[in-house]
């Protein structure tokens, strides 16, 4: 018994301690996988169990200030993390095939671990989107395609932090933070009201711009397995599933969205009621009626509450 568990102990050392990058491994969150794991496992029980159970008897969260802002510390940081991600590597120093982490202490280095550390917490707290969800009841918006997105980014930008923060993997997530800038922009918006929705009219755009991020992600990784600058190149074997799984998800949410671009006229009235929902991730209600509700209501010249249309 003593044998194993020093033999458990030493694996545990050299897995979160020696292989570690020592600049980042004491920062908050990131020396154990403990207090993520926890997070997350909280998040999940929350989100598929507890929190579903806990809101069936009562009304729905409103939180329409709450979702502005929200939305608007997301975009803020998003806009920090690209700007950091390009200028502290990406439109300077960085190759665009192959980039070796620089572990030394220098300004630079620091500079972009700091970011990756930053991109980590971010994903964390985009666990509060599916938190609104729930205590919203917008039940239907938690799909596969939303929890595998939430439970994951965490625990890859977690990895990343620890042991490789900087080099050829960023490029993944100052991409995604653009993706994030336009995404948040757009359900700050929708929360805002209904006087913005008219401002709303790139929804599924938004999807478009998701699945080329990972084309390129897909591209940037391969790149690894051509050019060896120093870079894990076993990294791959995560980055190019993840990335066709990823492309995947957001094409399957896409076609049955929106279907093809000849079908758009055959769904826009289901498409108006079913994906303005999903894409006001955090977003409210925009109250506006489907041209075959309008044409109930104007039947016979009348509207819902009785009163006579003005002809």
């Amino acid at each position: 018994m003593a044998l194993s568990n020093n033999s458990f102990s030493k694996t545990y050392h050299r897995l979160f301690v020696e292989l570690a990058d020592p600049r980042t491994n004491d920062w908050f969150l990131i020396k154990s996988p403990g207090p993520g794991l926890t997070i997350l496992g909280l998040y999940l029980y929350f989100t598929l169990k507890w929190g579903p159970r806990y809101m069936a008897d009562k009304k729905p969260f409103q939180l329409q200030k709450t979702l502005v802002v929200y939305n608007f510390i997301q975009v803020f940081v998003s806009i920090w993390l690209f700007y950091e991600g390009l200028d502290a590597g990406w439109l300077r120093t960085y190759s665009w095939k192959c980039q070796p982490v620089d572990f030394s202490r220098s300004p630079e280095a620091m500079r972009v671990a700091r970011g990756v550390y930053v991109y980590f917490l971010a994903k964390m707290s985009e666990l509060l989107d599916t938190v609104f969800f729930v205590i919203r009841k917008k039940n239907k918006q938690i799909t596969f395609l939303h929890m595998y997105h939430h439970t994951v980014m965490p625990m890859i930008s977690w990895g990343a932090t620890k042991y490789y923060p900087g080099g050829h993997g960023t490029l993944i997530g100052v991409i995604n933070s653009f993706v994030h800038i336009i995404m948040y922009t757009y359900y700050m918006l929708s929360a805002m009201g209904p006087q913005y929705q008219k401002f709303l009219f790139w929804k599924r755009h938004i999807t478009t711009l998701q699945m080329l991020q990972f084309c390129i992600t897909f591209i940037h990784s391969s790149q690894l397995l051509f050019y060896d600058c120093g870079y894990p190149r076993w990294s791959v074997v995560f980055t190019l599933p993840n990335s066709i799984f990823f492309y995947y998800l957001f094409y399957d949410f896409y076609y049955k969205a929106y279907g093809k671009p000849t079908d758009k006229k055959a769904k826009e009235v289901k498409n108006s009621s079913c994906t303005e929902e999903h894409f006001q991730n955090n977003g409210v209600a925009n109250g506006h009626i489907t041209d075959k509700n309008y044409s109930a209501f104007e039947r016979n010249g009348e509207v819902r509450n009785g009163n006579k249309k003005e002809n």
